[in-house]
């Protein structure tokens, strides 16, 4: 009987090996997180808190190493990773809903968001509406019948700029509410520098609402000095704040979270892409990370793979439309 030769044997052994693993993936080396901004901000601590977590947990070999890349509004790094990085496996860009509304009003010009593999979200700061605490309006409802009547009758006041995301989120409820699409222009919103200047002209009563989102209510709820007429989520939100009423149970289906997620280059490979999909479900339910979330007011949201995916399309498409019919965008 005539045995196969050494060589024979390891490159029988080499081929197996090969066979078993194909179709797997496993990030071998240090990761990279964009965020497209300076260091502080929201997408710097989406890359730099993620980025912990999956290196405390050893999910990843060595660290995530966190790139800021600010300009446009996210649309520099978006175009990086686009015509740099289309295909490599160890990058993540942090992204948010700030990134759903750029691409739906055509500000990363020439760019989509097919260019892109959206991986998931791992936590929201959703949208609120809120009034001093001696306004004359007791509920989301008393507030847009005042609108109906006279689209000038409220000034709201938001930390984004005039067709951002704090902006948006009066046009989404006021729509959602029967409010004319003539009358949504409208509407009178004045751009401050950040959401805690804005509810400090509420509270002063130089103007009527603040739009924005609930992280950055929370401490004028607990002083007394703003009342929140509506959560925008699908319920309510976890104690201490689930006595907030949401829009949709005054019958106003507006829902709008600023959720916190991750996209990959488009060219990755399907294992590659699912491993980031696996893991990010892994970081979520991890208690690390609900720690994370508990000491940043981060909300329960959680979407990844495909159901990420076509939430972010159809997200794009809601805030084109709404865009469109208030003349940001043609």
């Amino acid at each position: 009987m005539k045995f196969p030769s050494v060589k024979t044997l390891i490159a029988s052994a080499t081929l197996a090996l090969a066979a078993s693993q194909a179709g797997a993936f496993e990030q071998s080396r240090t990761a990279e997180c964009i965020a497209p901004a300076n260091p502080g901000g929201g997408w710097d601590f989406t890359c730099r808190s993620v980025g912990k977590v999956l290196a405390d947990l050893g999910y990843i070999s060595g660290n995530v190493q966190t790139v800021n890349m600010p300009g446009a509004g996210g649309g520099v790094a978006f175009a990086h990773t686009v015509s740099k990085r289309g295909d490599d496996s160890a990058l993540i860009v942090a992204a948010s809903t700030a990134t759903t509304t750029r691409l739906a009003q055509g500000q990363f010009v020439g760019m989509d968001q097919e260019m892109v593999r959206w991986v998931g979200a791992l936590g929201a700061d959703y949208g609120v509406i809120a009034v001093s605490k001696d306004s004359p309006y007791q509920s989301l409802n008393d507030l847009v019948d005042a609108l109906k009547e006279d689209p000038n009758s409220v000034k709201f006041g938001g930390g984004s700029a005039a067709g951002g995301w704090d902006h948006l989120k009066v046009l989404i409820a006021g729509r959602a509410a029967g409010i004319e699409k003539a009358s949504l222009p409208k509407i009178k919103y004045l751009a401050f520098s950040g959401g805690a200047e804005a509810i400090t002209q509420v509270v002063g009563g130089h103007i009527e609402a603040f739009t924005g989102d609930i992280s950055e209510a929370q401490g004028f709820m607990e002083s007394g000095d703003l009342r929140v007429l509506a959560v925008l989520s699908e319920e309510r939100l976890p104690a201490p704040l689930d006595a907030i009423p949401t829009a949709r149970e005054q019958n106003i289906d507006a829902v709008a979270p600023n959720w916190r997620g991750f996209y990959v280059p488009k060219d990755v490979s399907d294992e590659a892409y699912q491993w980031w999909v696996d893991t990010m479900d892994k970081v979520y339910t991890s208690d690390n990370w609900k720690e994370v979330m508990v000491q940043n007011g981060l909300m329960p949201f959680h979407k990844t793979g495909a159901e990420f995916d076509t939430f972010v399309k159809e997200q794009v498409q809601s805030i084109k439309e709404i865009s469109t019919e208030i003349g940001l965008i043609k």
